[in-house]
């Protein structure tokens, strides 16, 4: 047993051979090797339908938030889908909230067919801006993610560093000293009652 962080990371993507969850069990391992306890929350394992505000929600949803409610720090790792992040993340934010975010360490990855997915990042770093998270300076992008892996590791190690990297991070500053609420968060009064 570790007294390291517990780190957890949500899986954005849906595909079997996922490029997004096999960076983020790079990062994890990264993590690990810190001395953090990890876990991969696959959210094809969850049944998640579209957040409906006059239901009640599901018993899945309720898992997936008492599980990032238990970590220190929060990997969130997508694929770049028309320029943003993609929709099964999305319905997985949607349920969580200040309870599973607020004063969290958050790092953010993306993975992208094509060039850089900077636009993803910045999405994800607005949302976890306004559910009042302190996300990690450093994020990892993985552009080509096609030909970015060979037998399951990447094949450029600068970006094997990134991604590591980003698993060291979640370490690091699992605990820091949260900063003053953000703009976002206090204008946010659809996710918490303020």
């Amino acid at each position: 047993m570790t007294d390291g962080p517990h780190v957890v990371a949500i899986a954005g993507s849906l595909r079997a051979e996922s490029k997004s969850r096999r960076s983020l069990e790079h990062a994890l391992d990264a993590a690990a090797a810190g001395g953090a306890t990890t876990e991969l929350l696959d959210l094809r394992e969850f049944d998640l339908p579209m957040v409906d505000p006059d239901e009640d929600t599901p018993p899945d949803a309720e898992a997936l938030k008492e599980a990032v409610r238990g970590a220190d720090a929060i990997l969130l790792g997508t694929p770049v889908y028309h320029g943003s992040y993609a929709s099964p993340l999305k319905t997985a934010l949607d349920y969580c909230g200040f309870d599973e975010f607020e004063d969290k360490t958050v790092g953010l990855l993306a993975v992208a067919g094509g060039s850089f997915p900077i636009t993803a990042l910045d999405h994800l770093r607005s949302v976890c801006r306004s559910l009042n998270a302190w996300v990690i300076p450093h994020q990892a992008a993985v552009p080509k993610a096609g030909s970015a892996f060979e037998d399951r590791e990447f094949v450029d190690d600068g970006l094997a560093k990134r991604v590591r990297t980003l698993g060291r991070r979640a370490v690091q500053y699992a605990n820091i000293e949260p900063d003053p609420d953000s703009f976002e968060s206090e204008a946010n009064v659809g996710a918490v009652d303020r």
